[in-house]
């Protein structure tokens, strides 16, 4: 039997929230306690009570960022990361519920006013298409009636050209992207989609932290079809390992999981479903070109292999192109590599291209140089401790 529409799968999603909106409702995921208190000292208790999440994405905003929320309900995240990154980031809610946009922005003046300057904005959208904004859509519209098939076609038309001219958020134009607990809201058929918007989005250099429901099993479509499991954060839940691939087949690199609850937070029929928080980066691609770098995997495993398939046993210099090479000197690597620079740089118009589709031993030749025959006397001390 055919999975629900997408009609069946927003109109329950909006109908759930929109009543989270106007009463709290307490089964409506399940609400992290690690917020720093600093941070909701300036929130109203409506904002802090209507808060449907799985997890706590906010504390990994830093000062400055531009940070884009994804289904951002209420405001609470936002306005938790708009005190994080301070007057000169900015933070960006989209949410496509009525209610909670409402919510979110009944508060915004107030909290501005309490915080010294107003950082963050709310827009209407679909997570999974970040060019068109549904209050510019709806006010179209409006003046212009869909009531033939040419009449489809010119707001086709227009939404095609608005999107290009106006996207609701422009590419390569966000450092951090974060969630709690959305993803799973979106139907199956447009969650590819919504991983390539996100990348689409980022700077280079950029993130995602999302935290969402997760299921040890693949979710049956009997259950798929019950609304309420869907609109509960159950339903459309991806498998564990599915969650990260995700992330993967969009392009992100560096995958880490930053928090994975022990303990499910519901099992139904069997399956259970838990938080996870996952970070992943964009910025590994590019071209190859050779700089006579080195690095060294420190351990503690005796090999890795990176998200470009090169593999890395422990203490062997292994040849890398300069791209790699300094992506792996940033995010979750930094810790886990020594990197070995050429005695003589090689500048950048003389480099040549690098094959990275293959794993080579660098010799130490390569970054000393072929005929580099020095000999110097002893340091008088070979560590920041003292004397060997």
């Amino acid at each position: 039997m055919a999975i629900q529409t997408q009609m069946d799968v927003e109109q329950a999603v909006k109908d759930r929230y929109s009543g989270g909106a106007r009463q709290v409702e307490e089964g409506l995921c399940c609400p992290s306690s690690t917020y720093d208190p600093r941070y909701l000292d300036v929130i109203p208790q409506e904002i802090i009570e209507k808060d449907y999440g799985c997890g706590d994405p906010t504390q990994w905003a830093a000062t400055g960022d531009v940070v884009l929320d994804l289904g951002s309900g209420g405001g609470k995240a936002c306005y938790i990361i708009s005190q994080r990154v301070g007057p000169e980031g900015q933070v960006i809610g989209i949410d496509m519920n009525d209610d909670m946009l409402g919510l979110a922005r009944k508060y915004q003046t107030d909290i501005a006013n309490k915080i010294g300057y107003d950082n963050v904005s709310f827009r209407k959208a679909r997570i999974q298409d970040l060019k068109l904004d549904l209050d510019q859509a709806a006010a179209w519209l409006a003046e212009h009636p869909v009531t033939t098939v040419d009449d489809m076609a010119a707001y086709e038309a227009w939404c095609e050209k608005q999107m290009d001219a106006e996207p609701v958020v422009a590419s390569d134009s966000v450092d951090l992207i974060v969630s709690n607990c959305v993803l799973n809201l979106v139907k199956p058929a447009d969650k590819a989609q919504l991983f390539q918007e996100m990348f689409r989005v980022l700077k280079r250099g950029g993130r995602a932290v999302i935290s969402d429901v997760v299921s040890d099993e693949d979710v049956p479509d009997h259950m798929q079809r019950d609304e309420n499991l869907w609109s509960g954060c159950i339903s459309g839940a991806y498998r564990e390992d599915l969650f990260l691939k995700a992330f993967e087949d969009a392009g992100f690199h560096g995958v880490e999981v930053l928090n994975y609850e022990s303990q499910p937070w519901q099992t139904v029929e069997g399956i259970e479903f838990r938080s996870m928080t996952v970070r992943a980066y964009k910025g590994k691609q590019g071209p190859c070109y050779e700089h006579n770098q080195a690095v060294m995997y420190k351990g503690p495993f005796s090999a890795v292999t990176d998200d470009d398939n090169h593999r890395y046993p422990r203490g062997v210099r292994i040849a890398v192109c300069k791209k790699t090479f300094d992506l792996l000197r940033t995010g979750p690597y930094a810790e886990q590599f020594a990197f070995i620079e050429p005695r003589e740089a090689i500048d950048a118009a003389n480099a040549r291209e690098f094959d990275c589709r293959r794993t080579a031993i660098r010799n130490p030749r390569e970054t000393k140089g072929m005929e580099y025959n020095a000999t110097t006397e002893a340091e008088s001390c070979c560590g920041p401790e003292g004397c060997c």
